[in-house]
């Protein structure tokens, strides 16, 4: 079982839709009059939320001793669990099929194995209302899920696709503002959620049936005690057999019956 390699890059895709999902919000700033002053496309990236605050809270130096740190607001997504799901397990045999690379084999691959993957987002601003703007943006998206549909094998199987539901699993912050004054605010909004993914094994290739060949038999007719008598062959094959193996085909199929005379009948 193990050694066969196979890579549906599942996580990865897990990891890109999640981060799709946030990668195109923005703040807006206004002035006392409602004029919009400027609208900032908020940034996001896959980082441990530590790492941002450090790298925040920090002046490092850079080119030519230049003290720069990063600009608010800010967003960073990460996994944070990968769980088995067993509410969601299928009947282990079960299995999918489908038309392979040419029309002398087919596909098939078995039930997948439901996980559940918990992804943290982190909202970074220096004042409330860029943090508020942010979450309210995201809140009424998730009732409390949203579900995405993605194609888990755009290559073996491009019109196979699976449903992908995201649950947000609550909400919480914080503020630094008990610091001293030489310390930058940072207030951070967090937001967990649950991802539902299932994960499959290798996809297997075998050959077509080509033909189905029945023999007839007549019960205890035969010369022996407790024999059979076999009295025909029933021979079905698709016809034209250049139709074998084309799944929208409309043909239709050739039968041939071989009697077989026996000297045993009577």
């Amino acid at each position: 079982m193990f050694g066969t390699y196979y890579y549906h890059e599942k996580i990865r895709k897990a990891v890109s839709i999640f981060g799709r999902l946030f990668n195109n919000l923005y703040v807006v700033r206004l002035d006392s009059n409602g004029t919009v002053l400027n609208q900032q496309k908020v940034p996001l990236a896959y980082a441990p939320r530590q790492k941002y605050l450090d790298r925040i809270r920090t002046n490092p130096d850079l080119l030519e001793n230049s003290q720069v740190a990063l600009k608010l607001p800010r967003m960073s997504f990460e996994i944070t669990s990968i769980a088995y799901d067993n509410t969601r397990q299928l009947t282990k045999v079960s299995n999918f099929k489908a038309l392979g690379l040419s029309n002398n084999d087919r596909q098939k691959f078995y039930s997948p194995v439901p996980y559940e993957i918990g992804f943290q987002l982190n909202i970074m601003a220096k004042n409330q209302d860029d943090a508020l703007q942010l979450v309210e943006q995201i809140l009424p998206t998730f009732n409390p899920q949203y579900t995405l549909t993605i194609k888990p094998f755009s290559t073996e199987y491009p019109n196979f696709t699976e449903d992908i539901p995201i649950i947000i699993q609550g909400v919480s912050f914080s503020d630094d503002f008990d610091g001293d004054l030489s310390t930058r605010r940072t207030i951070i909004y967090t937001l967990d959620f649950q991802m539902k993914v299932s994960f499959y094994g290798n996809i297997s290739s075998g050959g077509i049936i080509r033909s189905s060949i029945a023999d007839v038999f007549l019960m205890d007719q035969g010369a022996g005690q407790d024999s059979d008598v076999k009295i025909e062959t029933i021979t079905v094959t698709p016809n034209p057999t250049s139709t074998i193996g084309l799944t929208d085909s409309d043909f239709g199929f050739t039968t041939d019956i071989a009697l077989t005379y026996d000297s045993g009948l009577s």
